[in-house]
């Protein structure tokens, strides 16, 4: 057995199979496996982690996915919208703090009103910070225009997850409307790499109906979308949604996790040069959930800075962890929790992925 996945881990190319096989390992193959994907990765990356500070700033939302406890028919969330002033407060934080950069985060929307506030917000964030803090966000499907108009304001990375790349899986946890089109969501994602963002996608990991195939596609399909960077964790239910009620069709939490970590360890496999988050939804199952994620393959991690009187209301799932801590307390634990997994933190550093310079290049 040890000797299938060592082939696999030096194996150049890697097929759905492959993948699928090294998804589903358990016990002592799957801790052979991931140590040897923990010790290559260090060989190519180093050890570095870096520090994105998280400011989830909304929950407002326009859609309406099945999955997430803050789609916009869940009448028992309590909305919030987070000030502007306290937004650049908690970027001043993370650049004070050497964080190196920052993300934006919220519900969808695309009205004027929002998409001219965050030109306005990324603009004030450069000026305070001395163009130094780096910044992604994550703000949903918007027009080429806004894309292009948040660019040049000076965001430089963005997260688009697509959830399922697996058409059918992607409506059985979305409604089928133009609200929520497979398509438009891909098409997102190849107009933000045009305009020359860094980009990330990500997916929810032991969904209902899901196997270990279609997570071996999504694999595959993070790959042939070239993307720079990839946030993916183990999807946990939330009582007031639809997918609810598949509650009992789910794997076990502990097999959730598991097979987040097996995806996390398999993509740097896959693609050794991109930057990989930490979910915070591993910690909501393990308490060293994000740590052993950072030894098995990913090497960055979002300390969360949304002011504390917020965060219990950004409820994409239940159970969500560090709710309660303030943004210092978040930082100190993040840091040791860096040591504790044998990893460094990059201070002062955009951590920028090695795989958009080389995508650059290539157009070149």
């Amino acid at each position: 057995m040890s000797e299938k996945i060592n082939i696999l881990l030096n194996k150049q190319t890697l097929t759905k199979n492959d993948l699928s096989y090294l998804l589903s390992l358990k016990n002592e193959e799957r801790d052979f496996f991931l140590r040897g994907v923990g010790n290559k990765y260090v060989e190519t990356l180093g050890k570095k982690v870096f520090f994105r500070g998280l400011v989830e700033f909304s929950n407002y939302c326009t859609k309406d996915c099945y999955y997430c406890g803050i789609r916009k028919s869940n009448s028992n969330a309590e909305r919030y919208e987070i000030d502007d002033k306290a937004i650049v407060e908690a970027a001043i934080f993370a650049h004070e703090n050497k964080y190196g950069s920052l993300v934006l985060q919220a519900g969808e929307r695309s009205d004027t009103a929002f998409t001219e506030r965050i030109t306005k917000l990324l603009k004030e964030i450069k000026s305070v910070t001395k163009g130094e803090l780096g910044i992604t966000i994550s703000l949903g499907e918007q027009s080429e225009e806004t894309y292009q108009e948040w660019f040049d304001a000076g965001a430089h990375r963005y997260l688009l997850r697509i959830e399922s790349s697996k058409r059918d899986l992607y409506y059985q946890i979305h409604p089928e409307d133009k609200k929520h089109d497979f398509e438009t969501r891909i098409n997102c994602l190849k107009t933000l790499q045009k305009i020359g963002y860094q980009t990330g996608t990500g997916v929810m990991i032991g969904l209902p109906f899901q196997s270990y195939d279609d997570l071996a596609e999504d694999l595959l399909f993070f790959k042939s979308m070239n993307v720079d960077m990839v946030g993916m964790g183990p999807f946990i239910e939330h009582t007031e949604t639809p997918l609810y009620e598949h509650k009992d069709a789910l794997w076990p939490i502990q097999r959730r996790f598991d097979v987040s970590l097996n995806m996390i360890a398999a993509l740097r496999l896959l693609m050794p040069d991109i930057n990989i988050a930490a979910a915070t939804a591993l910690q909501a199952i393990d308490p060293m959930g994000r740590e052993k994620a950072l030894r098995y393959g990913a090497n960055v991690i979002m300390p969360n800075i949304t002011p504390t009187a917020n965060r219990k209301d950004y409820t994409l799932y239940e159970n969500k962890p560090c709710t309660d801590e303030g943004a210092e307390d978040c930082s100190n634990c993040l840091g040791i929790r860096v040591e504790m997994a044998g990893r460094e933190i990059g201070y002062n550093e955009w951590g920028d992925s090695k795989h958009f310079f080389k995508r650059q290049n290539k157009k070149k």
